[in-house]
């Protein structure tokens, strides 16, 4: 009779032992590394799963969303219990969710956004406001130059959610102020080094950036390589033309203290923790699980950049 109940006690363990790792593999397709902050937080979820002892599987989709989704098939594939996306472009994902959800996987999508109509083809989206925080760009500038300014805008990749969303923010704002606008707009595709070749073309076409009053990026990377544009035709960022931008990435930090950018909405990298969060709920039997969770960073100029640098780069 002992015997009997502890191999059943060790069976119970056992079983619960099973389905305790059986909950814990989860598969990550990244968009890629092309910024310090994508970096920043694959490391952050990288970090996450591994203090949560949850088996993560990554992928680095290098830009493109065919490697994505053959990621997600693959981890589809493996049977992971749950898989999370930041896609690469908006469209496209259709066919692959409903794979997903065929086989009772739930996806959470991470950063940018899908654009499919059934929106139970996913489990949440986490990111943060994207049209806030082109709203906060675009507010501190007008606010900088008296809604009196020429722009020259750095847009993001096209088709990505970061990109769509921050433009449409920034245009909301100054489309009230009459003697502002945006002379020229162009990709640089969210890196530094497409973001310098850009910024030399939009300069050189306007007579070396003579009239323009500032430089609006939809990420910190481009305008970085966009500073260094703008000092070789000759200028001083941050002073001849003001450089605004979103991300919040210890470079740009360093570039306003040395007075070359200044001001960048911080957006949040740590997305690991409140996915997981919600991937390990509903793993539990949790069903109540909001569509979208946001997060909005704070406004940084060149009055604190100094701390902040100290902070971020762990001096």
């Amino acid at each position: 009779m002992k015997i009997s109940r502890v191999l059943s006690g060790a069976f119970a363990l056992a079983l619960c032992a099973s389905q305790s790792a059986l909950a814990t593999t989860i598969g990550f397709s990244q968009v890629g590394s092309e910024s310090g902050w994508r970096t920043s937080f694959s490391e952050s979820v990288k970090a996450e799963a591994e203090k949560r002892g949850i088996e993560l599987k990554f992928s680095d989709a290098q830009q493109k969303q065919e490697n994505q989704i053959k990621a997600v098939r693959s981890f589809i594939a493996q049977g992971v219990d749950a898989i999370m996306i930041a896609p690469v472009v908006e469209t496209g994902w259709k066919p692959v969710l409903r794979e997903a959800k065929r086989a009772r996987i739930p996806v959470v999508i991470l950063d940018r956004n899908v654009d499919v109509k059934n929106q139970s083809l996913f489990l949440t989206r986490i990111a943060s406001d994207f049209v806030e925080e082109g709203r906060r760009a675009a507010q501190w500038l007008m606010d900088e130059t008296e809604g009196n300014c020429k722009i020259l805008e750095l847009q993001g990749t096209v088709g990505a959610t970061a990109a769509i969303d921050r433009m449409k923010g920034f245009n909301e704002v100054i489309a009230k102020y009459p003697n502002s606008e945006i002379v020229r707009s162009q990709t640089g595709e969210f890196t530094r080094t497409k973001g310098k070749e850009v910024m030399e073309a939009m300069l050189k076409a306007e007579n070396s950036g003579k009239g323009i009053c500032a430089l609006w990026s939809h990420n910190d990377e481009m305008a970085l390589g966009a500073i260094q544009a703008i000092k070789e035709a000759g200028l001083k960022p941050g002073e001849d033309m003001l450089v605004v931008s979103v991300d919040g990435v210890p470079d740009y930090f360093k570039a306003m203290a040395d007075g070359d950018a200044n001001a960048t909405v911080e957006l949040n990298p740590h997305l690991g923790a409140p996915a997981f969060d919600v991937i390990e709920a509903y793993l539990k039997g949790d069903r109540k699980v909001e569509k979208l969770i946001t997060t909005t960073g704070d406004l940084f100029t060149q009055e604190t950049a100094a701390e902040e640098y100290a902070k971020r780069a762990g001096n």
